[in-house]
């Protein structure tokens, strides 16, 4: 928080990212790393933790990510003004397809729009967790336990909270045994 940014111009990025943004949570990273880092305001070294923490965090990923990110730049006001951004767009495109779509629903044209959206969604998500991937990735274990646990999850149908809890035990056995053998 070197700068104070104003809490409108905090809302206007996030609600411009929740207006564009097609997919969810994790589609918006990109644009929110973007952003972020364009203007200045949050490092890119930082972006993985914030991103970490808000996966952790019971909660939509898109609505965390604005809290830990408006938080980083104005406290709990720059949370507020990022959540509500990040959310009123969505909500208002919500509220007016719940208004008008019983209309088209079954539309044939409608329908293969929303077909088309879906690899552009794909690959909106793909992008920057292939990057955070390069980036973190330092060893050649981080990046054999990264495909273990993109193959398990994705086609092996293994919940992640194993993933995680397996990672955890693993990490915490490798840094036991690691302490020891310095002793």
């Amino acid at each position: 928080m070197t700068e104070k940014v104003s809490l409108w111009k905090i809302f206007g990025v996030f609600a411009r990212v929740g207006a564009f943004t097609i997919g969810g949570g994790y589609a918006m990273i990109p644009i929110i790393r973007d952003e972020m880092v364009k203007r200045g305001w949050i490092p890119e070294e930082d972006l993985p933790d914030i991103i970490a923490l808000s996966q952790s965090a019971p909660g939509l990923l898109a609505v965390n990510i604005s809290i830990f990110a408006g938080y980083r730049l104005r406290g709990v006001k720059g949370s507020v003004a990022a959540t509500l951004g990040s959310v009123l767009p969505s909500f208002v495109a919500i509220l007016l397809i719940a208004m008008f779509f019983t209309a088209f629903k079954d539309n044939p044209v409608v329908e293969r729009i929303f077909k088309g959206i879906r690899p552009v969604v794909i690959a909106l998500i793909a992008v920057p967790m292939l990057s955070m991937a390069r980036k973190g990735n330092k060893t050649w274990w981080a990046w054999l336990l990264s495909v273990v646990a993109l193959v398990g999850v994705a086609f092996l149908g293994i919940s992640p909270v194993y993933i995680l809890l397996v990672t955890l035990v693993l990490g915490f056995s490798i840094t036991y045994y690691n302490e020891r053998r310095k002793r």
